[in-house]
């Protein structure tokens, strides 16, 4: 069985660091904050090729919740 633990863990990172980047007051926690997600996004985007997992398009990662269940309800 394919163990999927640290994609999950880079992924819930992730989610972590754009929440801390929303709550950043200063401009150098900022940019930090940004080079780390782009970092993480790097390393999941390794992490799915390793595991063989097709990257999800832009399209998709950016659907709303209402636009998500309605494509699923076609």
């Amino acid at each position: 069985m394919t163990d999927y633990s640290h994609l999950i863990a880079l992924q819930t990172r992730l989610s972590h660091e754009r929440e801390y980047l929303a709550a950043a007051k200063s401009a150098n926690e900022i940019a930090l904050r940004k080079v780390w997600i782009v970092q993480i996004e790097k390393e999941i985007a390794g992490e799915e090729k390793h595991l063989g997992i097709e990257p999800v398009s832009a399209e998709i990662q950016e659907m709303s919740d209402d636009d998500l269940l309605r494509e699923l309800s076609l």
